[in-house]
Formats: structure tokens, sequence, C-alpha cells
């Protein structure tokens, strides 16, 4: 019988004759758009220029050195990682008080989601980063505590996170993406617990566990697994989001492109670099969640 059913899944997932029309049809489009980019357009194309932006050779190092393209896509993948990290915690964490019995608890899950849900990014990113820059970091000493460490402590700090003169900046934009993608992590973690069925809830409460204990090693294990697509989904959102930042000077990706692009005056090409650097983090991405559902499924089986 298993046998059976890997055949008919063979046999679904063979190229029909429509597919084929498709696919000839994307190809045709995009060689239009090329011709239309390389032959008509009134625009004098120089890529030459874009590897310099990438690396250049450093005399006095004597090494090759990311230039500020690369630097971009670093801070880039830095505050995407932070963001997510930040954003699945509070995802998870008013994804869960909107399940609780607690009135109190799902009012404070639902205020949450309901107001970053209905601002603008935009507007949230410049709140935040005159708040944090303004009573937060003066408050907390952050810029002073810095300051005081030795070189080797402030190099680390500024491999993971950011320079001291920019970590204002990019803790703001960091708190600003978490918090706008954890509103939408938060019911993509309520959706899945309350997609569990109640029997499992009624075993778990026969079993003599306590709330938490069935959140934790009934529900949410089952939960995690059905939610991983659409919670993938939002981690590559979490990543092209991070742009939004460049409004408030972080030296992130997009923003270095538009340093480029008004010292040199090349626009498309600078533009279709950050769209493929943008691609191919998307989609290393989203391929290890593709390889992290396999090995869930087969971990079912």
């Amino acid at each position: 019988m298993f046998s059976k059913g890997v055949c008919v899944l063979q046999k679904k997932s063979r190229f029909t004759l429509l597919d084929i029309v498709i696919v000839v049809l994307l190809l045709g489009l995009a060689a239009y758009i090329a011709y239309r980019l390389t032959m008509k357009l009134n625009y004098k194309w120089n890529w030459r220029i874009i590897p310099q932006y990438l690396y250049f050779f450093d005399e006095e190092k004597g090494r090759w050195t990311a230039n500020v393209l690369m630097q971009g896509l670093y801070t880039t993948i830095r505050l995407s990682v932070w963001a997510t990290f930040l954003a699945t915690i509070f995802g998870t964490i008013a994804g869960v008080m909107r399940t609780t019995p607690r009135l109190f608890n799902r009012l404070v899950g639902r205020t949450y989601v309901e107001l970053i849900r209905n601002v603008p990014p935009l507007v949230l990113i410049f709140i935040f980063y005159f708040f944090v820059s303004d009573q937060i970091m003066p408050l907390l000493g952050v810029d002073e505590f810095i300051r005081a460490q030795s070189e080797t402590t402030r190099h680390m700090v500024g491999f993971f996170f950011a320079t001291p003169a920019m970590l204002t900046a990019f803790l703001s934009g960091v708190i600003t993406v978490a918090l706008f993608q954890g509103a939408y992590i938060t019911e993509i973690i309520r959706a899945g617990i309350q997609s569990i069925n109640r029997g499992q809830w009624e075993a778990g409460y026969t079993l003599g566990l306590s709330w938490g204990q069935q959140m934790r090693d009934v529900i949410m294990p089952q939960a995690i697994k059905r939610v991983l697509p659409p919670l993938a989904n939002e981690l590559i959102n979490t990543l092209k989001y991070s742009a939004i930042v460049s409004v408030i000077s972080i030296q992130e990706l997009t923003y270095q492109g538009m340093q480029v692009m008004a010292a040199t005056q090349v626009t498309i090409e600078v533009w279709l670099t950050i769209t493929a650097m943008y691609l191919v983090l998307c989609l290393a991405l989203s391929l290890g969640v593709q390889w992290l559902e396999r090995r869930l499924a087969r971990s079912e089986t």
C-alpha cells in the first residue's frame, strides 16, 4: 500500500503539457524583458563598476576586504537574525497568551496584535528610534558602557551587532522589526495551538498534567510542526522588511546601495545586484526550512 502511494505521488509530480507551456511563456517573457532592457532602453550599462563595491584589495592589510555593498549585506544578516530571534520570542509568548484560559492574558495578546498590525512600520520605526535613543539608551548607559570596554570587546560588539556609533540605531531597528513581525507570528502560533484536537488537551488532563505541562509536552510540539511553513514565510518577510531601517541611516544593504547610486549614478545595476543578494538569502532560508520540514516528516513516520 505504501509503495502504491509513493507511485501516485511520483506520477502527480511529473510535468504536464500545461506546465511546459507555462515555463516556455515565462522564459519568453524573461527574454523579452531582457531584450527591452539591453536593446531598447536608453541606458548606458556599466556592470564593471559593481565588483569593486563588493570587495576590494586592501594594500595595507594585504588581503581582499568587503566593500560597502557586502558590509551592508552583513549588517542586513545581523539585523535579520536578531530581529527574527526576538520576533519568535515575542510571537510565541503572545500566541500562547492568546490561548490561555485567563481573560487578562488574552486581552494583552490581542491588544499587542491589533496595535502593531494597524500601525505602519515606518511610523513604528521612527517612534522607537527616537524613544530608544532619547530615553532608554541614556537611562541604561549603554553608550558609556560600550566606550569603556576594551578594543577587543568593542570589536566583538561590532561583529555581532553594530559599531558603537551605530548601536542605538541598530537596536531601534531590531526592536521595531521584531515587534512588527512578532504580531504576525503571534497569530500563526495561536492558529497552530487552536488547530490541535481537543482530545489532546483532555488526554493530558487525564494524565494529571497541568496546563503548562500540557502546552509544553503535548500541544506545542504538534503545533510547531503545523505552523512551520507559514512561520518560515514570516521569517523570510523579516529579512525583507529589514530594508525599512535604512530610513534611520542604518547602513544595511539597501542604504549602502543608495549611497553607491548617489556616488556613481549607476542605478539599475546596483538595484539588480541588491535584488540578487536578497534573492540568494531568501532562497537559502526557504531551502533550509524545506529541509527541516522533511526531517520532521521523517521523524513522524
